[in-house]
C-alpha cells in the first residue's frame, strides 16, 4: 500500500522504539554517490588485463552481479571476490586490501571536490543528505531513542563524513564502519550486540538502510525494517532495483527518502 511516499509491505505492530540503527551511504549520505560505477569500472579494467577472451560487456555483467550482491557488506568482501575472479581466470591476485586501496584512490578522484567543498563550507551539507534525514533524526532524538550508525565503508571515512554533514551529535551512541581486520566487525555482530546489551524485544529495534544486510539481519531478530529505495542522483523517487532487493530482504516498508517518515512516528511511538 502506498501512503504519502511510504509503501507498507507488512503490518507494523505498535511499539516504543528504544534503539535505531542507520546505514550511511545511500541511506543518509549522498557524498559517495556513484561509488558502484567506480568500483565496477576498476574491476572490469583489472580483469580485462588477464586476456581471458571475455569482452568488457561480459566482464561488466559478472562484476556487476557480485558488486550488487555484496553491497552493504564491508568493501573488502567485494575485493575478495575480485581476487577469486582473477584466480578463476588463471591470474595471480594481489592481497584484497591492495585492491581496496586502489578502489579508494579512484573513488577519491570522484568525491574529493565534494568532501573538500563540505570541509571548506562551500558546499551546503543539506545538498548531500537524503531529503528529510536531519528532521527525522531530530524526531528520534526528541523521543530519547538511542541512535547508532553502521556502514560497510571504512570507519575513518564514515566518522569524517558524518561530521562534515553535521550529523555527529545524533550518533553519540556509536558510529561503526569497516576495519582492515574485517573479521572484527559486521552489521550482524553489532545488531546481535545491541540486542544483548539492551535486552531488546524485537519491535523495540528499528533499522534503516538501502542495502539488504541491515534489513535481513534485523528481520531475523524480529526488529522493524525500513528500506530506503533511494534515487541517489535526485534524492527523490524510487530506485526500483533497490526496492525489489529490499522487499526480498524483508523490509516492512519502503520509502524514497525521509520526507514522509513522519507518517511512521505514530506507529513507532503510539504513546506520542
Amino acid at each position: 500500500m502506498q501512503n504519502s511516499g511510504i509503501e507498507f509491505l507488512s503490518h507494523i505492530k505498535p511499539a516504543e522504539i528504544k534503539i535505531a540503527l542507520f546505514d550511511f551511504d545511500g541511506t543518509l549520505s549522498l557524498i559517495r554517490r556513484g561509488w558502484q560505477q567506480i568500483m565496477i569500472e576498476f574491476m572490469v579494467d583489472t580483469l580485462l588485463k588477464l586476456d581471458s577472451g571475455e569482452t568488457a560487456r561480459e566482464l561488466h555483467e559478472v562484476v556487476e552481479d557480485y558488486v550488487v550482491r555484496l553491497t552493504g557488506k564491508q568493501t573488502i568482501y567485494q575485493m575478495i571476490q575480485l581476487a577469486d575472479e582473477i584466480s578463476k581466470r588463471g591470474g595471480t591476485p594481489l592481497d584484497p586490501l591492495d585492491y581496496k586501496k586502489e578502489y579508494h584512490n579512484r573513488l577519491w578522484d570522484l568525491i574529493e571536490h565534494r568532501v573538500e567543498g563540505l570541509r571548506s563550507g562551500r558546499e551546503d551539507p543539506e545538498n548531500w543528505l537524503l531529503p528529510g534525514s536531519r528532521e527525522f533524526l531530530d524526531e528520534l532524538a526528541k523521543r530519547d531513542v538511542k541512535i547508532f550508525l553502521a556502514s560497510g565503508t571504512d570507519a575513518e571515512y564514515v566518522i569524517d563524513e558524518v561530521e562534515l554533514l553535521g550529523l555527529t551529535p545524533y550518533f553519540s551512541e556509536g558510529i561503526h564502519g569497516a576495519r582492515d581486520d574485517y573479521h572484527q566487525f559486521s552489521k550482524k555482530m553489532l545488531i546481535d550486540e545491541l540486542f544483548r546489551t539492551y535486552q531488546l524485544q524485537g519491535p523495540e529495534f528499528i533499522a534503516f538502510g538501502d542495502g539488504y544486510v541491515e534489513i535481513e539481519d534485523t528481520r531475523k531478530k524480529g526488529g522493524i525494517t525500513v528500506g530506503l529505495a533511494s534515487n541517489e542522483e535526485t534524492g527523490f523517487g524510487i530506485n526500483e532495483w533497490k526496492r525489489k532487493r529490499l522487499i526480498k530482504a524483508g523490509a516492512d516498508c519502503i520509502m524514497p527518502n525521509f520526507i514522509a517518515a513522519g507518517k511512521l512516528l505514530p506507529i513507532l511511538f503510539p504513546k506520542g
